[in-house]
């Protein structure tokens, strides 16, 4: 006869992890059983995958183990996300030393700083399943281009230091065959130079191999900011069949997402409030555009709706995103903390990597760590993304009986 485990048996601990890790839609019972039954396979079957993980139940439930390499890194919102859904990082590049500072601060390891183009792709990236990478965006971006055009330099794939970078990508598939890719940009990578860029990239992709999947998300739905941007799935046909990688289906926005006031901290320090120099300044940029027809200027943020695109600028005056602070003669900029918790780096993701319920701020400057959110990826965007790759890998797992993917298409190499 067997025992029944009933939920009050359970540590009170246990009881709040649970509430605290499991999906919304599944009951706590089912939860139990996917965690348990998912445990039980890798204790009978060491070998389920070619590259096992720690047996740690919430980054295994609902998915399969795979190995992933964080490119173009940043702070880490490619990191926070996969981890998240199952994730191991196995590598990670960025070469901005103040991003990497941060980023090691967060997850305790020290990024490859080199410049991508002079690494070995053979021999200094571990094989790994999906590839994702936020490749630099701003050669492409609408303000990057803008500026660019301005001082008489060339954008896009023409920018001799970031807009080539694409191409490494490419290499990197060529060396390594990740079978599923995850890559970043700025909308405007599909209408930059009349959609030739766009044409360049998906043919790239396609030709090594790779179905490709693309879609245009807003992140109000996860955080709120309005902040557009394209997201790039591949899977490689010799991995998935045709059906399954034809199962893929972006995810749908949240219909009601969190509003700008639930980020913003009770007591921020005055050192944040404009000064009256700036301030003047910023009213009469806007009034002079306000007279020629056109909305350039400062955006005061609605505590009870979604802010403006935070951008890689914030650092120099705030205009995108100011907050009328009560009390206070003028408006002030976002501090360090609220711009964290603006892209979503909060307590869904700080807990993973030995944190309490945030990341730690203070280790670059202020100056710094806006730029660092103002090029991040919203990781919870990526976590939405990531989980409907997780389905299809899940099921190409299944399907080929192999219990890893690279397995998967070594089994098929074999056949052929």
């Amino acid at each position: 006869m067997t025992k029944d485990m009933l939920i009050r048996s359970i540590d009170q601990e246990v009881a709040d992890w649970i509430e605290r890790t499991k999906p919304a839609a599944v009951s706590r019972e089912e939860y139990l059983r996917q965690v348990i039954g998912a445990e039980r396979r890798r204790i009978e079957d060491p070998q389920a995958t070619l590259f096992p993980i720690g047996a740690d139940p919430e980054r295994v439930f609902g998915s399969v183990p795979f190995r992933f390499i964080d490119l173009f890194a940043g702070i880490g919102g490619f990191r926070c996300a996969l981890t998240k859904v199952g994730g191991t990082c196995v590598y990670t590049s960025e070469w901005d030393k103040f991003a990497a500072t941060t980023y090691e601060a967060w997850y305790g390891e020290r990024p490859d700083l080199r410049d991508i183009r002079e690494v070995d792709f053979e021999s200094d990236i571990p094989d790994h399943d999906v590839l994702a990478a936020g490749f630099p965006c701003q050669p492409f971006s609408l303000a990057g281009v803008s500026k660019k055009n301005s001082l008489g330099r060339r954008h896009g794939f023409e920018d001799e230091t970031q807009g080539n970078l694409f191409f490494s990508i490419l290499d990197i598939i060529a060396a390594k065959q990740p079978p599923v890719l995850l890559l970043e940009n700025v909308k405007n990578l599909k209408s930059h130079d009349k959609g030739n860029t766009w044409h360049v990239i998906r043919t790239g992709l396609e030709d090594s191999g790779y179905r490709v999947f693309d879609k245009i998300i807003d992140a109000s739905g996860w955080v709120p900011q309005h902040r557009e941007r394209i997201f790039i799935v591949g899977f490689r046909e010799d991995v998935f069949n045709s059906s399954t990688a034809a199962g893929f289906e972006f995810p749908r926005q949240p219909e009601v997402g969190p509003l700008f006031g639930s980020i913003l901290e009770s007591a921020p320090d005055r050192r944040y409030m404009l000064s009256n120099k700036l301030w003047k300044y910023l009213k009469d940029y806007k009034d002079k555009h306000a007279k020629r027809g056109n909305g350039f200027g400062y955006g005061i943020a609605d505590p009870a709706g979604v802010s403006r695109t935070m951008s890689a600028r914030y650092h120099k005056d705030g205009s995108e995103i100011l907050i009328r602070q009560k009390g206070w003669r003028n408006p002030r900029r976002l501090t360090p903390r609220e711009a964290s918790r603006l892209l979503g780096f909060d307590d869904r993701y700080a807990p993973l990597f030995g944190h309490g319920d945030e990341f730690p701020l203070g280790v670059v400057s202020d100056t710094q760590a806006y730029r660092q959110f103002g090029n991040a990826v919203v990781p919870k965007v990526v976590e939405a993304v990531a989980e409907q790759i997780v389905r299809v890998m899940a099921e190409a797992v299944e399907r080929t009986d192999n219990g890893c993917l690279l397995k998967g298409r070594l089994a098929m190499e074999t056949a052929a």
